[in-house]
Parts: C-alpha cells; structure tokens; sequence
C-alpha cells in the first residue's frame, strides 16, 4: 500500500483559516508579500528551459507560460494559482482541504479565471496517470506527512522534460530562529505553530527524495526590512527555491 502524503493535523489548521487566503494582512499576508519573488522566479526558470512555451497563435492565450499545463500541489486558496493562470498557463491545482479549494474557486470565479481546482492528493493524481508541463509545491513540502512519497508523486506528474519548482524553509537553527521564533511568535507574520521545525526540509533531503531529476542549486529568499521586502539572495539557510528537471526520454537505437 502506497504511503499517504496527507497529514489531518496540518489539514485541520489550514482549513481553520481558509476564509482568510485572500486579506493580505491577515494570517497568509507574509505569502502575499512573497509572491511577487517566487513568480519571478518561476517565469525565470521556464523560460530559460526547454519548457519555454513558443509564441502563440493569433488570437491565442498570451504570457510567458502560454501553452504549458502547470500543477499547483497544494495550491491552499489559490494564490499561486490565479497567477500563473494569468500568465498563460492551464492550471490545475489540488489541495486536500475541501475549505481551502472552496475559498480558491470562489477567488477564481469572482476573478474570472478558468482553473480546475480538485480536493485530492498528490498521489491520487498520480495514480490517475496525469502528467505535467510544469509542477510547482510551494510551502507545501514542510507540511506533508512523508516528504518521501510527496515528492515521488509530484516527479511522476511530471512529464519528460518537465519542471518542478519547490519553495520551502531549510531546516537551520537560523531559520528556527527567524521562521518559527521570529515570524511566527515576534512579527505574527504567520499563525503560531504554523510551522514545526522537525518537519522542515532541506535541500539534500529534496534532491535524495526526487533522485531522478536533475536539480539546480538552491537559490534563497531574504527579507530587507529597509523598505526593498523579498529579494533573491544566496542565503538558503532560512527560505528558498528549488528547481528541478525530468530528464526527457530518450530512444532506444534502431
């Protein structure tokens, strides 16, 4: 029997807070100001890639991931996958709060956004024989019950040549210090306990758990409280990204 990624105790305190995905000073508010980062981020990576979506046809859907069909792996209310939506993609986003996708489509509705939204499992998904242009799990890993076979689920939802896109926090006494001490219980920027530090993840654990794709190095995401917000840096030791690929497949000769 497969291992289950779904953890009750971590889908019971999201779906605590599914009506406030969207109040950017409310409990998600730190996700908000982070977004901007990790979209960039995403638009760089594809584009730089073999997955780069060729200019569209006349009258067809524009932005820089046109063309692609992308997975958002608990995509919580949707706050990932409204904008990746804008920006061309085919979405599909699943998270296994049945309140939190509730929140997430009446985001997209309201919005005008067309996104299939489903209350599953990574695995589940998988199982369905579903496949991907693109996978992103952001904050997401910490939050599974066995990062092991959350990760064997997403790179097998990926299609050959693929990418997966991750941001999580790096398990650091800096990031215990910064993440969980300083965020969550000094600056309220996330609830209390929204994060156990025994459960975050780093990235040698990332690469060993996804062996079959080739992962780029970890890029960071720092905090400037002198006005510049998040930014890209090469300090991993508290948030980060991390992108990797399905190698394509390759034919036998004749």
């Amino acid at each position: 029997m497969a291992a289950s990624t779904l953890d009750p105790a971590e889908i019971a305190k999201f779906s605590a807070l599914a009506g406030q995905w969207w109040d950017p000073k409310g409990p998600f508010g730190a996700l908000h100001r982070l977004n901007p980062v990790r979209l960039r981020f995403i638009r760089d990576v594809v584009l730089r890639s073999s997955r780069a979506p060729s200019p569209p046809a006349s009258g067809g859907a524009r932005g820089p991931l046109a063309g692609l069909c992308v997975l958002d792996l608990g995509c919580g209310g949707g706050l990932v996958s409204a904008p990746l939506a804008r920006m061309g993609a085919k979405v599909t986003a699943i998270d296994a709060s049945p309140e939190a996708v509730g929140a997430a489509r009446a985001y997209a509705a309201q919005a005008g956004l067309e996104i299939d939204f489903r209350c599953t499992s990574a695995e589940a998904l998988a199982a369905e024989g579903a496949a991907f242009d693109l996978v992103v799990a952001l904050e997401i890993v910490e939050h599974v019950a066995d990062v092991n076979a959350f990760l064997a689920a997403a790179s097998a939802l990926l299609r050959p040549g693929g990418l997966m896109v991750l941001s999580t926090i790096n398990r650091t006494p800096k990031a215990r210090a910064l993440a969980i001490v300083g965020a969550e219980r000094i600056l309220q920027w996330a609830p209390e306990g929204a994060h156990d530090y025994d459960k975050l993840v780093t990235p040698e654990e990332i690469r060993a758990s996804a062996p079959g794709l080739k992962w780029d190095a970890p890029v960071g995401i720092s905090y400037n409280p002198l006005g510049k917000g998040w930014s890209l840096s090469a300090d991993t030791d508290v948030n980060y990204l991390i992108a990797g690929r399905k190698p394509e497949l390759t034919r036998s000769p004749a």
